[in-house]
This record gives C-alpha cells, sequence and structure tokens, in this order.
C-alpha cells in the first residue's frame, strides 16, 4: 500500500441525512480513493468522514466534498454541541504509508488556496501546515467559533491576537457569502483519534470535571485578578464534557493526539477512576471515525486476560469489549480499522 494518506473531513451537518448523503457523493467515484466512513452525530451535529488512497486523488475527493458543502450547508442557522468555525470545521491529511508529513503539508497548503479562491470564503491552515507556531491548533484557530468570525474578520475586539486572528487565503472582511459558509480550516497531521467516553449522567456536570481534568491542558484556576493552569492527568489530550441528550447521557469528548502517549484504556481508565470518585459509572465508550489496528490491539491487550495474547481478532474483539464500544451502537471492526476497512476496499 505505497503512497497512501488519509483525509478526515468534519462537516457542520449531523441531522440531515440526505443532506449529508449529497455532500459526501461528492467525494465518491474518484478513481485511486474511497470514503471508508461517514459517521453523522446529532447531538454535535457534525458528521466525520473518513477518506483514504492515494494523494491526488483523495485531494481531488477532499475538495469535491468541501464545495459541496459550501452548497449545502447555511452557518447562519446552524447549531449543536461542538465546537466549529464554518461548513467543514476542519480537514486535516494525514500519512499512512510511502507519504511524508511534507507532502501532506502540501497537499493542505495547495487546497487551502484553491478553496478560497475558487468560492471566495476565508481558509485558514494548522497543524504542522501552520504559518505561524501560534496557529498550529486547531483549538487556538477555532476560539471564539462561528458567531465571533464576523467580529474576528471586522477587526472587533476578539480573543485572538494578529497572529492568529485572520485567514492564511481567502476574504478578511465579513459578508454574505462567509456568512453562509464561515471560516475552513485546512492542515496536515499526525493519526489523531476521537474518543468519546460515556458517563451516566444527563447535565454533564461529572462529564465537565473528568474534562478538565484529564485534558493536557488541566484547569484554569482564577483567584481575584491572578490567573494559574494546573496541568491535566493525560499527555497530549484535549477533552470537555458534553450532554448527549438523545441518550440522556453525557460524554468525556478527546482528541488523543499522541496514542502512544496516551492510549485508549490510559484515557478510558483515568475516567472511569474519577467518575468513580464522584460516584458515577461509566457506560462504555465510543470511536469516531476510523483507527489504526495497533490502537485497537493495545487496548486489547490490557482488557485480556491472557497476558500472552496475539491474534489480532482475539485483541481486537477484547478491546470492543473492555471499552464497552457498543453500548451506543455496534461497532463494526471491518469498517472501523483502517487497515482492515482498505483490505476490503481493494
Amino acid at each position: 500500500m505505497a503512497d497512501i494518506i488519509e483525509c478526515v473531513p468534519n462537516i457542520s451537518e449531523g441531522r440531515d441525512l440526505d443532506k449529508i448523503e449529497r455532500i459526501v457523493s461528492a467525494a465518491r467515484g474518484i478513481d485511486g480513493c474511497s470514503v471508508l466512513g461517514v459517521e453523522p452525530d446529532a447531538d454535535y451535529n457534525r458528521t466525520v468522514i473518513t477518506i483514504a488512497g492515494n494523494p491526488s486523488s483523495v485531494q481531488e475527493a477532499a475538495y469535491n466534498l468541501i464545495q459541496s458543502a459550501i452548497e449545502n450547508i447555511d452557518m447562519t442557522n446552524h447549531s449543536g454541541e461542538h465546537p466549529r468555525l464554518g461548513v467543514v470545521d476542519v480537514c486535516p491529511f494525514v500519512p499512512l504509508e510511502g507519504v511524508s508529513m511534507d507532502d501532506c503539508t502540501r497537499y493542505a497548503q495547495d487546497l487551502a488556496e484553491r478553496v478560497a479562491n475558487d468560492f471566495s470564503v476565508p481558509t485558514f491552515l494548522y497543524g504542522y501546515s501552520a504559518t505561524h507556531a501560534d496557529r498550529f491548533l486547531l483549538s487556538t484557530l477555532r476560539k471564539g467559533q462561528y458567531e465571533g468570525l464576523e467580529n474576528r474578520l471586522n477587526g472587533g475586539d476578539t480573543k485572538h491576537s494578529e497572529n492568529t486572528r485572520l485567514p492564511d487565503f481567502g476574504p478578511q472582511k465579513w459578508d454574505d457569502v462567509v456568512a453562509k459558509s464561515g471560516g475552513i480550516t485546512i492542515g496536515s497531521r499526525d493519526i489523531l483519534v476521537a474518543y468519546n467516553v460515556n458517563v451516566d449522567e444527563s447535565d454533564a456536570k461529572i462529564s465537565k470535571i473528568i474534562g478538565s481534568m484529564v485534558r493536557s491542558s488541566g484547569r484554569l484556576i482564577k483567584r481575584g485578578e491572578k490567573r494559574t493552569r494546573i496541568p491535566g492527568m493525560l499527555s497530549k489530550v484535549q477533552g470537555m464534557g458534553v450532554t448527549m441528550e438523545s441518550n440522556n447521557i453525557s460524554q468525556v469528548s478527546m482528541n488523543l493526539l499522541d496514542i502512544d502517549s496516551c492510549p485508549l484504556h490510559i484515557a478510558f481508565e483515568a475516567c472511569r477512576a474519577i467518575a468513580g470518585d464522584h460516584g458515577v459509572e461509566l457506560l462504555g465508550s465510543e470511536l469516531v471515525g476510523l483507527v489504526p489496528l495497533k490502537v485497537m490491539t493495545d487496548a486489547g491487550l490490557w482488557f485480556c486476560d491472557n497476558t500472552e495474547e496475539n491474534d489480532e481478532i482475539a485483541l481486537v474483539n477484547s478491546a470492543i469489549k473492555g471499552l464497552g464500544l457498543e453500548y451506543l451502537e455496534p461497532f463494526d471492526a471491518d469498517n472501523r480499522i483502517i487497515e482492515w476497512a482498505l483490505k476490503g476496499g481493494e
């Protein structure tokens, strides 16, 4: 599988299935790549799409998807639990086989410039594609979200410094086109695992506490005019607590930025320990998007009773059971593990 990249666009629509299908269909039918996953979430009002294949094909599929999202989504009517900046909140390129991070950075830069020029929307570069160190984190570029973008572009008071205020390409003033599309963030990054732990509560009170304790940035402590930050428990983890009204539960929604620094089972066990301290139980967890096989086998080794188990299928099944990945819906490993999904698409 030489020269394979992954692209994981997150679109700001998770409720209108017909609209989602129109957008995703624009990325299908391109020789050399496949749409491996489509995961809508009504509470977040967001859909995670996974595309993989040869670089030029994946880049073209991403362009088509972004064009369709711009045509089909109106941010002036959007609301949801998940932070977002525009119709395609983020579109990262990830090297998998035979491709370097520098290659993915060029794909991201080319796509961001093309989208801005063709559709007159502001595009931002993040991750390894960032044009300034302050622009590396998606969360930094997304401060103020869509609702703060008009003020940000028009030079008003904002949470942004001059290093992060403006887009890298496209219009730098608010108009009707930008109002409909919002901002689109494109970049290159390492493999990221989006992982949500389910908490048996409806109001996210404990989930928010857990999120603030496990995330690497920790908690901001205030004492009068003084501010200090206490680091969190886990390395290279972003996290927050949110409600899931459709299931009458809450979640600790996390991005695991380096799965070697913080494997799935460590994130799960940290959340379980804190929840237990507050008299609340976990109700399994869920993965968003596709994951590498190693992520699942490493978790399987933790939960498996046989410490010498080396069968991949057995380890994956142990991970599914131990992490409670089927609490909300069935977990189809053949289509959720990148290596297995790519083999199925050959």
